[in-house]
């Protein structure tokens, strides 16, 4: 019977020590997914960088190249939305196909013109300037964890950036902005 005893303590030692171990990954599964998080700033801004970005880059079709963001909206409401990008060209931002940005089941679909040319921008190095661009405003409803996506053959993820020659992109894509509207 001792022997029995013995045999049933280690097991339920080894089952306590396994589920243990499991608590302490999951929670470091937990921490990291929250370090990935953009956060909304104080004032309601939500700037989403294509940097900070979980990039995919279609070379058979760079029309879907897709940039992805996982935010935190802690504050409801109409936002207007902004893209910057960094062009050579400040009177054509030469998109070759409109921008997409979706939000569960909000999306917003134009192309890019130059709207606001931003000079000494440290966004940019030269040759580029930095031109923003309103495409539109949408209202999210609810706080909470959204994904945000953004679609556009000006994409281009950072990695493939440093190997690129200066004359090989009139414009790429660098951030969203999404700013309150407020009344």
């Amino acid at each position: 019977m001792g022997s029995k005893t013995c045999g049933l303590l280690a097991l339920i030692g080894i089952f306590l020590f396994h589920s243990c171990n499991n608590i302490g990954e999951q929670k470091g599964v937990k921490n990291k997914i929250v370090q990935n998080k953009i956060l909304q700033q104080k004032d309601g801004t939500i700037s989403l960088k294509v940097d900070k970005a979980d990039c995919y880059r279609d070379m058979v079709n760079p029309s879907s190249n897709t940039a992805e963001w996982n935010v935190v909206v802690s504050k409801s409401g109409r936002f207007n939305v902004w893209l910057s990008s960094a062009t050579i060209d400040t009177t054509d931002l030469k998109y070759d196909n409109s921008v997409m940005l979706s939000i569960l089941d909000n999306r917003l679909e134009a192309r890019p013109a130059c709207d606001k040319i931003i000079h000494n921008s440290s966004d940019v190095t030269y040759p580029y300037f930095r031109a923003d661009s309103f495409i539109g405003s949408l209202y999210i409803q609810d706080t909470g964890l959204y994904n945000i996506q953004i679609i556009s053959e000006k994409i281009v993820p950072k990695d493939i950036r440093k190997g690129e020659s200066s004359g090989s992109a009139n414009s790429k894509l660098l951030s969203v902005f999404m700013t309150p509207i407020t009344r």
